[in-house]
């Protein structure tokens, strides 16, 4: 193998992506990610969406959006496509016929692997309407398990008090999922005539939508549908204490 030509993967790496593969020659299907979990016998799935994600990153990997448990195998290292052609194969033959060697650090990042990176895209109004969705400031990294979904995640600090009922305070930062619809009752990104960006409780009214607040001295706005469109729910909170 030539090293240069193909990104390095780890072990577990290889083995997910081995594992995967094999699953999808066989079923047509990917394995779920408790499936993911058993196979590697890691401790949680955050390691699993730790380990996907690094494989998509590599190229190895793409996840099919809108579809549950939907991968792609993109391509395999040559020692992979090595070891599944000759008898004793499968996982250990792939490992074998690796013959790396991986760092205790690589085997921790892979067994203990329970962040992520996601784009911070700058403040979103708990209060006053703000302009819309900013440029990526930077990144933050919050656990895998506060993720709801595969779908794409981002963060946003909270400008603003109008929320802090909902005990969403001005500084904080929002994790929100990407998403285009709701429940009522959630608490949602709502751009309004594409314009601002604005945190608050999403409820419908026959042709019209309720953007309300979470403290009492702030009025709940009154929308034609048409006019808000949702980019996202929250799902969590990062909060700093100085």
């Amino acid at each position: 193998m030539d090293e240069g030509s193909q990104p390095m993967l780890t072990r577990k790496q290889h083995d997910l992506l081995r594992f995967i593969h094999e699953r999808l020659e066989e079923t047509g299907v990917a394995p779920s990610f408790d499936e993911m979990k058993e196979a590697l016998g890691l401790k949680s799935k955050s390691g699993v969406h730790r380990l996907v994600t690094a494989l998509e990153e590599r190229g190895f990997l793409r996840r099919l959006p809108h579809r549950a448990r939907a991968l792609e195998v993109l391509r395999l290292p040559p020692e992979l496509e090595l070891a599944g052609r000759r008898p004793g194969g499968g996982l250990r033959g792939a490992r074998e016929a690796q013959g790396t060697v991986v760092s205790l650090a690589d085997r921790r990042a892979d067994e203990a692997a329970s962040s992520v990176e996601i784009p911070l895209h700058g403040r979103i109004a708990a209060g006053t309407p703000i302009e819309a969705l900013e440029e990526v400031d930077s990144h933050v990294s919050v656990p895998l398990d506060w993720l709801r979904s595969s779908r794409p995640h981002f963060a946003l600090t909270v400008e603003g008090d109008s929320m802090i009922e909902a005990g969403i305070l001005d500084g904080d930062i929002a994790i929100i999922e990407s998403c285009d619809i709701a429940r009522d009752g959630e608490i949602v990104v709502a751009l309004v005539d594409r314009s601002e960006a604005t945190l608050k409780i999403l409820k419908r009214l026959g042709q019209h939508i309720a953007l309300i607040p979470a403290n009492r001295r702030y009025e709940t706005r009154m929308l034609e549908a048409d006019r808000v469109r949702i980019q996202g729910r929250l799902v969590a909170l990062l909060r700093r204490y100085h």
